[in-house]
Parts: C-alpha cells; structure tokens; sequence
C-alpha cells in the first residue's frame, strides 16, 4: 500500500514539473488517499495484530 502511495507520489511530481496539472492533481489525490488508507490498516494491524496468547 506504501508503495502505491509512493509511485503516485513520483508520478505528481513528474507531471508537476511536465506541467500537467490535471494529472498531477489525480495522482496527488491519489497518493493521498493510498496512504491515508496505509496509516489506517498499519494502526489496525498493530492494535489487532498480535495477542498474547493463553498459556495452557
């Protein structure tokens, strides 16, 4: 999911600097809500992840 983030992240700047706006606009957009979605899932995954487990 990172990496998603990361690749839109690269393909708003490249666009940026070409001078496409419309596109850089989507893909900052998209960059966002991917990590967005990332922090979201990792905070799930440390709260709910791992319990200790019984000993019996």
């Amino acid at each position: 999911m990172l990496r998603w983030a990361i690749l839109f992240l690269i393909i708003a700047l490249v666009a940026a600097v070409l001078g496409f706006t419309a596109l850089e606009g989507v893909a900052a957009w998209a960059a966002k809500i991917t990590f967005i979605v990332f922090v979201i899932v990792f905070v799930a995954s440390l709260i709910f992840g791992r319990s200790p487990r019984a000993l019996t």
